[in-house]
């Protein structure tokens, strides 16, 4: 044993001579290829980071905080949601694969509850949930490396967890390929989500949790970016004719699956399931499981509102799952003509 040991050192200086370094020895994802370190990015939604234009990986310090703050859910309707940095859903997160993440979780001292963080995008135990046990006060933290590019959702795991999930903890977390992902003109964070309140929908005044109807899996309200009314009027998504879109849309569930639609668009790309590689073309509606993303890109041609809805319908009619993109510029009567264009 002791004559092999001696054999493999005796390699590794005959290659180390050559100039052959360590880091081509131990593999490009070995952590020893880590230039430094850099704060992640984050962006709420449905505003996401810029692109990664570094070419090596790093280290990448997430921060994150568990806030428990009550908001309005729907007109007059208000809700207490638990959160992580205040809003629903949580910050993007845009890192590269290959990276090594170094997160921190805070646990708000004014909450109730203790909380934790899933990240889909983990290999390891937990994806960090046991890691991250936070009691009300306190901070900690884990680091793991993202070995898998895609689109994944990140969540609140501590029990009931779907409770937590129910309540607004998650997120989305991308991991680009090494390569890249193809330049668009612009990009949007979407997550739908589902809320269950004691009350019937639309019933004013503050509304607590309802676990029956949770258990049930009848929500009142389906929505995207945490409230009714997140991405439409003054809140809507905006682009200009002849632009290329990438949406990030999550499912947090906790229990529905949700048919993804884009009413007068068709995704041009679909990169199915949050992977990062194309997988289907022309496609009018996309499967988002609950824990699950999906990244689809459309290039809009005439102006106009579309409606991002949920096409089991009466969510998107009844339950809030609705959104606008207001798309600006000339009319282009050779693709689509006729009067109430908008």
């Amino acid at each position: 044993m002791s004559t092999i040991r001696v054999f493999q050192a005796g390699v590794v200086l005959i290659l180390l001579s050559f100039g052959i370094s360590c880091d081509t020895l131990l593999g490009g994802d070995h952590p020893a290829s880590f230039k430094g370190e850099e704060q992640a990015q984050l962006t709420q939604a449905p505003t996401v980071p810029d692109s990664l234009t570094r070419s090596h990986n790093t280290t990448v310090n997430v921060r994150l905080e568990a806030v428990e703050v009550v908001g309005e859910l729907s007109d007059g309707v208000q809700y207490r949601y638990w959160t992580f940095g205040g809003q629903v859903p949580g910050p993007f997160i845009r890192i590269k694969e290959g990276d090594r993440v170094a997160f921190e979780l805070m646990n708000h001292s004014a909450n109730y509850f203790e909380h934790n963080i899933d990240f889909h995008a983990v290999t390891g135990p937990h994806g960090g949930g046991m890691a991250t046990k936070t009691p009300v006060g306190a901070t900690s933290e884990f680091s793991f490396t993202a070995l898998h590019p895609g689109l994944y959702i990140y969540h609140c795991a501590t029990a009931p967890v779907g409770m937590h999930i129910a309540n607004g903890m998650y997120g989305l977390v991308l991991v680009e390929p090494k390569s890249g992902l193809p330049r668009v003109d612009r990009e949007y964070y979407v997550v739908q989500g589902e809320f269950y309140t004691m009350g019937p929908t639309g019933q004013k005044g503050y509304q607590p949790f309802s676990m029956t109807k949770a258990l049930a899996e009848e929500p009142d309200y389906v929505v995207f970016n945490g409230s009714v009314g997140s991405l439409s009027g003054n809140n809507a998504l905006q682009a200009r004719v002849g632009e290329t879109i990438r949406f990030y849309i999550g499912n947090a569930g906790p229990n529905l699956i949700s048919s993804f639609h884009i009413i007068g668009e068709m995704f041009d790309t679909v990169y199915g399931e949050g992977g990062p590689f194309p997988t289907h073309h022309s496609i009018q509606t996309t499967l988002i499981p609950a824990g699950g993303a999906a990244m689809v890109e459309l290039k809009v041609e005439v102006p106009g509102t579309y409606l991002l809805v949920d096409h089991a319908i009466f969510r998107a009619t009844d339950k809030g799952a609705l959104g606008m993109l207001e798309v600006s510029g000339e009319p282009n009567p050779d693709i689509f003509s006729g009067k109430n264009q908008d």
